[in-house]
């Protein structure tokens, strides 16, 4: 059976000219069979791409005949099937968004901390743990130990930390992510706020779990990624969560036995928020992938059912 590779990438880097980058990198993915979604600002590139090994290597290959884009950060994996719906190069005003003016982690950024140190690291009893993800995240798996700040959104990391992290106090703070990257713009906020001994995960918990053993790994539960795989576990295989139509979260058991819950509709966390319309729309999405599955054909956009797990 063909595998995809999933190749998660981003970086830092002035591109003045990032809008007249979209178009033929675009163009340049549909042409090499790729899917997934990448982002252009101003600061940098983020993104997620999957497809045929060959095309994807081929892209970054292209990609480093830029000298903007010869070292970036780059993770990879493998699916059993296509886990993107859809090619899409975005303009953005960041390609991870703090939503405060002035961050730049080109300019100033935590000390990287190796997976192979991280477990010291975080051992320390005076080091806080600071887990940068949102809190669905969080839920899903983290490191022991560490710190919920219990946001929904990145922009809401400022707020947390002006409430609960001092500099005069908190004399070393770690943070980590999925990938990294937001964990750089984390560590840089926390610089120019006066913090001074700051350190994050070189690569994200995807660099921790490729990175160290099982048997010595302190991560506990599955990590969260941003395709249709939901999350990936210790092995970096695909896990067993599958997502809520409407707002795409990860479903637990907790979640199925809510009188808030509506299958092939809602969730909890968006029950209220759909109208009629919207849920009339899912459950007809939901008809298509049954008359799809009795005629043998797989409805584009649809995922394969997975058991799940709380």
């Amino acid at each position: 059976m063909e595998k995809y590779l999933v190749a998660a990438f981003y970086k830092f880097v002035a591109l003045p000219d990032y809008r007249a980058v979209r178009e033929s990198l675009q163009r340049r993915c549909e042409e090499l069979g790729l899917l997934g979604s990448i982002l252009l600002a101003e600061e940098g590139i983020n993104g997620t791409i999957s497809g045929p090994e060959t095309g994807v290597r081929r892209l970054f290959e292209e990609l480093k005949t830029d000298t903007r884009f010869q070292d970036l950060h780059y993770k990879e994996s493998w699916a059993d099937e296509q886990p993107f719906y859809r090619m899409k190069v975005r303009l953005k005003k960041e390609i991870v968004s703090l939503g405060v003016e002035g961050v730049d982690p080109n300019q100033a950024v935590g000390e990287y901390v190796a997976p192979e140190d991280w477990n010291e690291l975080i051992s320390r009893e005076n080091v806080r743990l600071i887990d940068t993800r949102n809190h669905y995240e969080h839920h899903l798996g983290t490191f022991s130990g560490a710190e919920d700040p219990e946001t929904t959104s990145f922009r809401d990391f400022p707020d947390w930390v002006s409430s609960h992290l001092d500099p005069a106090k908190d004399q070393e703070v770690a943070m980590f992510c999925t990938g990294g990257i937001r964990c750089e713009k984390a560590t840089s906020y926390l610089l120019g706020l006066g913090f001074k001994n700051v350190y994050h995960l070189d690569g994200g918990i995807l660099n921790y779990l490729e990175s160290v053993p099982q048997e010595e790994s302190l991560w506990q539960g599955d990590c969260f990624v941003f395709d249709n795989r939901v999350t990936v576990d210790h092995s970096l295989q695909e896990g067993d969560f599958e997502v809520c139509p409407a707002c795409r979260m990860p479903l637990t058991d907790d979640d199925r036995e809510s009188p808030l819950f509506e299958l092939h509709v809602s969730c909890p966390r968006c029950h209220h928020r759909l109208n009629d319309k919207k849920r009339e729309g899912l459950l007809e999405r939901a008809r298509q992938i049954e008359l799809a599955k009795a005629r043998g054909e797989r409805h584009i956009g649809v995922k394969p059912p997975v058991k799940s797990k709380a």
